[in-house]
């Protein structure tokens, strides 16, 4: 109950509010381009699987958790290159620029297309008039010559004459005016139009798909007048539903003025009460989701500050630490995709041996992750004085000559260096260092070799560098 009321309280505050409702905004434009572009099956799909996946998280589905975090990063890269033309009309209508408004003496055009059309109907002339909306046509249309002609009826009947060399084509009418003729239109790659219908109805299917204009299809065969916009299709029977439709998408698209009481369909009202639902509970369930405690355990590494100048950490040393967790499922899994690191100052310790005990001071944990326990809980370290000495550098040779060949002299090159021991127990017997392996087996001449220095951690160079070291073997 106590979740419950403080998730109330949560879903009323402004952010949570304008989550949601940029949320439902983006859900809204979604469904709405890819219900237009016929590919809404694949989102009910994509949602499907979503909601299978809340349910496993819900019920701790161990085998479909695991199956989701591998599976999501290909799973996002490829849904943004199948869904790219999708995408990338969800961008253009988010940006697109309103249009200059038509002045009122232009609103006779709406009749005028209105007649020729039903002339053109009862005539079994087949037409396509496409009127562009706000987002920009010309990379979907091809073909067509240029026109910019004052719109008549004799002069559209004699584009869509049989014989007018470009009455195949569609007409496009920006603003007052025929700007194109002869106009090829993409052909809809949707199954929504059944092969009964023509070329032509299959083209202004394509055209409102992939944009927000209205194509209006004079069909030969039938002798009827058919609207595409946003990939639906609705018949006209006559000239004054004809007009009709030209003033309400001119409007839809700012070109007219509005009416002072807008209209919004039902449908329309209906699309976004259910993204708005759909996005509280989508935004609920995350909510919920990262509210949820748990406890895990993470393996994390153990980073060493360096001690004084006069020490050095002798003996063996932990690298890795077992941490036990508890605290939101959210964090919990981001510090398993980013774990911390326990750090370990030694610049403050003396001499001798210590126990460090681990506690949340050690590492950086987010806001409301616990630290349950370690494994180790202590660790065991040992600082010693350290002193300067000359070691001899000892090449590290492994394995036999070839043939009868014998090694003759050796020669390195520093032969010592100048480094720092701790003073203990553990270290007196270290009085040299070693080069990494020379192979005796592929020296066949006398050979020179440049070689790495090989030393115990505890032991580190006065100047901070291990030199290059050049070893001669001379052969007899």
């Amino acid at each position: 109950m106590g979740h419950a009321v403080a998730l109330t309280f949560e879903l009323f505050t402004w952010r949570a509010i304008l989550d949601i409702l940029l949320i439902a905004a983006g859900l809204f434009f979604l469904y709405r381009t890819l219900l237009r572009l016929g590919t809404w099956k694949i989102m009910a799909g994509i949602l499907m699987a979503l909601v299978v996946f809340i349910l496993a998280n819900a019920l701790n589905l161990k085998g479909i958790e695991w199956i989701y975090h591998n599976v999501s990063n290909v799973a996002v890269l490829g849904l943004i290159i199948i869904f790219q033309p999708e995408l990338r009309k969800v961008l253009e209508k988010a940006v697109s620029v309103p249009p200059h408004r038509l002045k009122d003496r232009d609103s006779a055009l709406q009749s005028l297309i209105g007649e020729t059309l039903i002339k053109l109907a009862q005539e079994r002339c087949g037409a396509i008039l496409v009127f562009p909306g706000k987002e920009p046509i010309n990379d979907k249309i091809s073909g067509g010559y240029q026109l910019n002609a004052v719109p008549s009826i004799p002069l559209i009947l004699s584009i869509f004459d049989p014989n007018s060399p470009g009455h195949d084509g569609a007409v496009i009418i920006d603003g007052n005016k025929l700007t194109q003729f002869g106009v090829r239109l993409p052909m809809s790659q949707s199954a929504r139009l059944s092969e009964d219908y023509g070329t032509r109805h299959h083209a202004a299917m394509g055209l409102a798909e992939q944009t927000d204009s209205l194509a209006l299809v004079v069909s030969e065969e039938r002798g009827k007048v058919t609207a595409f916009s946003n990939g639906e299709v609705r018949p006209l029977r006559n000239a004054d539903e004809i007009t009709r439709a030209i003033i309400t998408h001119q409007r839809e698209m700012g070109f007219l003025g509005r009416d002072s009481t807008p209209r919004i369909r039902k449908r329309t009202l209906f699309q976004v009460a259910a993204s708005l639902i759909i996005a509280v509970v989508f935004w609920s369930t995350l909510i919920v989701s990262q509210r949820e405690v748990v406890e895990r355990v993470l393996p994390v590494n153990i980073d060493y500050t360096a001690p004084s100048e006069d020490l050095v950490l002798v003996g063996e040393k932990a690298n890795e630490i077992k941490l036990y967790l508890s605290g939101p499922k959210s964090e919990i899994d981001n510090l398993a995709t980013n774990p911390p690191s326990v750090k370990i100052d030694l610049s403050k310790m003396a001499k001798g041996s210590q126990t460090i005990i681990i506690t949340s001071e050690n590492m950086r944990l987010p806001k409301g992750v616990t630290l349950l326990d370690t494994s180790p809980q202590q660790l065991k370290l040992t600082l010693a004085a350290v002193m300067e000495k000359n070691v001899p550098i000892t090449p590290q040779i492994i394995g036999k000559l070839p043939g009868n060949l014998k090694i003759k002299k050796i020669t390195v090159t520093p032969e010592t260096v100048l480094v720092t021991i701790p003073v203990s127990k553990d270290e007196k017997n270290t009085t040299e260092v070693l080069t990494t392996p020379i192979y005796l087996e592929s020296i066949s001449t006398d050979s020179k070799l440049f070689c790495k220095v090989i030393a115990r951690p505890s032991i580190q160079p006065v100047t901070k560098r291990w030199p290059d070291v050049e070893v001669l073997i001379e052969l007899q």
